[in-house]
């Protein structure tokens, strides 16, 4: 199995949730985490990952995203149909972000070699457009504390596809889920389904 980590808004291949599903993959000979990193452009982003996707074989390939990275896992499922786990995956997120900053502290600098513009907005829209498809092989993981996003966003939009996503959500939690770690037997076992 190839797990593709989709890391969130200003992190990074070192985040928390990244690192500790490579090393609790690390005791199975069979499973290999890929940590690419997307602070880029949703264009390239987009070019990356396709890439990284395209060279696994097809029937192996499995993702997990944590909020943006969540956003972007669920295009390429409808693009690839690839099983994923979505960890509070973000809804809208051009909106999100003009809502977070204010569109006049965009263009903002995010890292050395990334900074977020209005072109890339419209980037993020036009990759949403894409209509939900293979919902059935999507795991979505909620909290209800989440103080980023509204998980009642997503909830409606993952149950409304027909057959729709597998949705836990839980009371209490934050945008992070800082129990994920607790949660990795259920990503690995949905995963391990999904592709069998």
């Amino acid at each position: 199995m190839q797990i593709i980590y989709l890391h969130g808004f200003r992190s990074g291949p070192m985040s928390k949730k990244g690192q500790q599903l490579r090393q609790y993959c690390a005791g199975y000979d069979h499973i290999q985490v890929h940590l690419p990193d997307l602070n880029q452009s949703p264009e390239q982003v987009i070019q990356q990952v396709s890439q990284l996707i395209e060279s696994q074989p097809k029937e192996q390939v499995v993702l997990v995203g944590s909020s943006l990275g969540g956003f972007y896992a669920t295009y390429f499922v409808a693009k690839y149909a690839c099983p994923a786990v979505l960890i509070n995956p973000a809804m809208q997120p051009w909106q999100l972000f003009q809502t977070l900053f204010g569109i006049d502290q965009i263009p903002l600098k995010i890292t050395e070699s990334w900074t977020l513009n209005a072109e890339h907005l419209q980037q993020l829209q036009s990759i949403a457009e894409v209509e939900l498809k293979n919902a059935d092989k999507t795991l979505v993981l909620l909290q209800q504390g989440d103080e980023v996003l509204d998980y009642h966003q997503a909830q409606r939009y993952y149950s409304a596809a027909q057959p729709s996503s597998l949705i836990f959500t839980d009371t209490g939690g934050s945008h992070a889920m800082d129990d994920f770690e607790e949660r990795l037997a259920l990503v690995l076992e949905f995963l391990s389904a999904a592709i069998q």
